[in-house]
C-alpha cells in the first residue's frame, strides 16, 4: 500500500520523481506557459472563455506527457492541490534555470525502462 504524503515538503521529491524526464517537464513547462497566457488573456480581454482554454492547455500536455512520456498516473489525480502548487514551482525552476539543482538536490535522475529479464 502506498503511503499517503501529509505535507507539500513531502510531496514535492514525489513530485520531482514523477515528472523525471526532461521531456515530461518541458512539456509541462508548454502546456503551463500557454495556460498562463490565457489566463493573461482572459484579464486582459475580459474574456472568461480563455479560463478555460487555460484549463485544458495545462492538463492536456501534462497528461499527454505522463500517459505517453513518464508513462505514470498524473499526481494531480491523488492529489489536486499539491499537484497544481508544484506544477507552478517547477514551471518557475525552470523558467529561471534552477530546475536541474532541484533535482539534484532531491536525489532525482531520469528513470530508465527496466531491462527485458532473460528467459530461463
Amino acid at each position: 500500500m502506498k503511503k499517503t504524503l501529509t505535507t507539500f515538503e513531502a510531496f514535492w521529491p514525489f513530485y520531482l520523481g514523477e515528472h523525471s524526464l526532461p521531456a515530461t517537464r518541458w512539456i509541462h513547462f508548454v502546456g503551463t506557459t500557454i495556460a498562463l497566457v490565457n489566463l493573461v488573456m482572459a484579464i486582459v480581454y475580459l474574456a472568461p472563455l480563455y479560463i478555460l482554454s487555460a484549463l485544458f492547455s495545462g492538463y492536456l500536455f501534462a497528461w499527454v506527457s505522463h500517459f505517453f512520456i513518464e508513462k505514470n498516473r498524473p499526481a494531480t489525480f491523488t492529489y489536486p492541490a499539491w499537484s497544481f502548487i508544484a506544477d507552478w514551482k517547477m514551471w518557475a525552476l525552470m523558467a529561471t534555470g534552477r530546475i536541474n539543482a532541484e533535482l539534484a538536490r532531491h536525489r532525482i535522475a531520469p528513470k530508465t525502462a527496466a531491462a527485458p529479464q532473460a528467459e530461463a
